[in-house]
């Protein structure tokens, strides 16, 4: 049996790595854009700050030699042929495969003007982070100007601070990690922002990328202010790597389509990772979940079932956590529901949201303790009207569950 996976991802190399254990035999082969052996993506921003490759190149940098990986590096698909059972390569090549998995990972989106010029960055890629990193060290970039506090944007802003670059942020809406955060949390991690000397702008709708004699030269705010600095980074989102699927009938919208065992419309074709949309396990929505503990869990459910395996995909998790701000926040499935509790001593706030007694998200800024036990609850769905208010409270953890169940 021979398997081509798409892309070097988190999802791409844990179910190489998975097929390869269950089945010696099996002839794998792996196509990526990336001339770098298989990374961690979460791993950039410490790699950056402290030179460790150990904990970036996570598998190995001979990952695809110890698992006798066909490693075609750097190489593009344009095109797949389903009828055929074949990967068209932009060189002309084509790959024969009896499986095929998509796990082709996500690129920057930014739809706003200018954002194609010459020196407009993003942190999507070790590439597009080594070109950011480079001309801070050749001290070409002093001062740099990202458009969008979401998550990534915020981790590239710290990672600049940390550096000594003097960082300015613009955001649309009124508060940072909009996606992640409700309000009131987010109003605490904008301040730990200012306070780590980073310049936030809120409500600050940048409508383009001015250019200067062919490059980017400043950012220009709805308002009509331009902004300028000497590194432009866009950080408004991503997208799934699926271009190269038009034309098939592998069933699509924001992300691919699959069934609870990660198969695609099409026999033969599977998908994991950034690349797919999956239910919500708090929420049940399907929609993009692309972080990296879904795209290890996926990549190893993919892989048990492209061998013939029959595990259910019980679903993503909407799940961060922010490192390098100075303060502990942790956010976990949905950002609102029926039901509330909270507890806030200044910027400690602790927020659990819950529908007819089941825990369904929670917001934990500065104490984050019990953060790990309350997620389980949320994924085994279990009622917790038990603990009450206790649920929010500092200092929430095992002894609230084991130690009264030991006095029965």
């Amino acid at each position: 049996m021979k398997v081509v996976i798409i892309g070097s991802g988190p999802a791409g190399i844990v179910a190489a790595e998975a097929m390869r254990a269950a089945d010696p035999r099996v002839e794998l082969e792996m196509v990526t854009q990336e001339p770098h052996p298989p990374y961690s993506p979460p791993a950039m921003a410490d790699h950056f700050l402290t030179g460790r490759s150990e904990p970036l190149f996570w598998k190995g940098r001979d990952v695809c030699e110890r698992l006798d990986i066909a490693y075609r590096s750097p190489a593009r698909v344009v095109a797949i042929d389903p009828a055929g059972r074949e990967v068209n390569l932009h060189d002309g090549a084509r790959l024969s495969y009896d499986a095929l998995l998509v796990a082709s990972g996500s690129r920057l989106h930014a739809p706003i003007e200018g954002a194609e010029l010459p020196g407009v960055h993003d942190f999507k890629s070790l590439v597009a982070a080594e070109a950011i990193m480079g001309r801070v060290r050749r001290r070409e970039a002093t001062t740099a100007l990202i458009v969008g506090a979401g998550f990534i944007g915020m981790e590239i802003a710290l990672l600049l601070a940390d550096l000594g670059v003097r960082v300015t942020i613009v955001e649309r809406l009124p508060w940072v990690m909009p996606r992640m955060l409700d309000a009131e949390t987010a109003e605490i991690a904008g301040r730990a922002l200012v306070a780590r000397g980073i310049d936030l702008r809120l409500d600050a709708e940048a409508m383009g990328f001015v250019e200067l004699e062919g490059v980017a030269a400043g950012v220009r705010l709805a308002n009509g202010e331009v902004l300028t600095a000497d590194l432009y980074v866009a950080a408004t989102g991503v997208k799934p790597n699926l271009a190269f699927l038009d034309g098939s009938d592998v069933a699509k919208d924001w992300g691919i389509t699959v069934d609870d065992h990660l198969r695609t419309s099409v026999p033969g074709v599977w998908a994991a990772g950034d690349v797919v949309e999956a239910p919500d396990r708090a929420t049940g929505k399907a929609f993009v979940h692309a972080i990296f503990p879904n795209a290890v869990d996926q990549g190893r459910v993919v892989a048990a079932n492209m061998l013939g395996g029959d595990i259910v995909y019980p679903g993503a998790e909407s799940m961060n956590s922010l490192k390098h701000l100075g303060l502990p926040i942790m956010a976990v499935g949905a950002m609102e529901g029926p039901d509330e509790l909270r507890w806030r001593d200044g910027d400690v706030l602790r927020k659990v949201f819950l529908d007819d007694g089941r825990i369904v998200g929670f917001r934990f800024a500065g104490e984050i303790s019990g953060g790990g036990l309350l997620r389980s609850f949320l994924l085994r769905g279990e009622d917790v009207r038990r603990f009450g208010r206790r649920l929010v409270l500092p200092g929430f953890g095992m002894s609230e569950v084991v130690l009264p169940a030991m006095s029965l």
